[in-house]
């Protein structure tokens, strides 16, 4: 089907992981930035992922090159462009500031920029975008808190929740109670990934230590049952993002995905690229490879409304959008249809 035949909700996607091949050398030409690269063919090695530590690696390495108020306007207004290209009418999308402060970026810089470019956005497209910050795992809990206080100071621009991103697997949630303990303080919601690379144990952390509203990834929920009737029941929603799991070798091909199984259960999921400019994704195909298990796309819509972090007004606005499109007009064939991914 086409990729704009249906509204999308994203409620998952790093800003810095946006940055297509092209305007990464432009933005890394103009800071002086040293890439290991000069043209966009030789970019492409780079991102041949071993496993989840190197795409860490990589991620780092390229999205250093992000230093300017204008850099980070412009990396929301251009994800922006190509999210309502897809048909996205909701966006909540993720920077990981701390690791920008640590090369020198102040932190005023940071969220000027950022939330100048969902203003931008939403006046040039008409798209709604919220943000969501990663505390960044490995650093310290003053950083952590750092972002929780910056993010509150920016609640009337757009600022939402907070949430924990990195090596999952060497960090385990439970030493950022404080900072998330913080976060509800102040009117900010608690969006942690986990379930993603790490097991149960890390969905449990992030639920009962973080007191998560909302999973980012959650997949390895799947491993315990009781676990996922807990997520279930509480309405939990997941973020789901296929191809990113391919691609960082989360799991090993997408018959093995666990998202049928998730929704099968009974779990909320709603779909998303997470880094779609590094993991050769966008909106589109993400939804194409979820609705390619046979599940109905309005499934995932309706999960995203129930998980958006947003404002009551909005939340009416996004659920009037899902109850006055023409479901039964996509076609059952298409929707079906098995994706051919590398």
């Amino acid at each position: 089907m086409p990729s704009a035949a249906f509204p999308k909700i994203e409620l998952h996607v790093h800003l810095e992981g946006t940055v297509r091949a092209a305007t990464l050398l432009e933005i890394a030409q103009r800071n002086d930035y040293a890439l290991p690269a000069a043209t966009v063919d030789e970019l492409a090695p780079l991102y041949e992922f071993r496993d989840f530590a190197h795409f860490i690696e990589v991620w780092v390495l390229t999205t250093n090159a992000l230093q300017t108020a204008e850099d980070f306007r412009q990396v929301v207004v251009d994800y922006a462009a190509e999210a309502a290209g897809h048909g996205a009418v909701y966006v909540e999308a993720i920077f990981s500031p701390s690791e920008r402060v640590r090369r020198g970026v102040a932190w005023e810089e940071l969220f000027e920029g950022y939330c100048d470019g969902i203003q931008e956005a939403h006046e040039r497209f008409g798209l709604e975008l919220r943000l969501t910050p990663d505390i960044v795992r490995g650093f310290t809990l003053e950083e952590a808190e750092e972002v929780v206080r910056y993010s509150a100071a920016y609640r009337d621009r757009g600022i939402v929740g907070i949430g924990l991103g990195g090596l999952e697997a060497q960090f385990p949630p439970e030493p950022y109670e404080p900072a998330f303990a913080l976060a509800r303080e102040l009117g900010l919601a608690s969006v942690p990934h986990a379930g993603e690379v790490a097991g149960p144990a890390s969905v449990r952390g992030a639920l009962d230590t973080l007191g998560a509203d909302r999973l980012r990834h959650g997949i390895r929920a799947a491993e315990d049952p009781g676990l996922l009737r807990e997520i279930a029941d509480r309405r939990i929603v997941l973020d789901v993002c296929p191809l990113s799991n391919l691609r960082t070798r989360a799991v090993a091909s997408l018959a093995e995905h666990p998202l049928p199984r998730l929704v099968a259960a009974g779990a909320l999921c709603s779909i998303s690229t997470d880094d779609p400019a590094m993991l050769d994704t966008d909106l589109g195909r993400d939804y194409e490879v979820a609705t390619s298990f046979g599940i109905d796309p309005r499934t995932f819509y309706e999960a995203g409304v129930e998980g958006a972090l947003c404002d009551t007004g909005t939340r009416e606005r996004l659920q009037a959008i899902g109850r006055e499109f023409d479901w039964t007009s996509l076609s059952r064939d298409a929707d079906q249809t098995q994706v051919e991914v590398p």
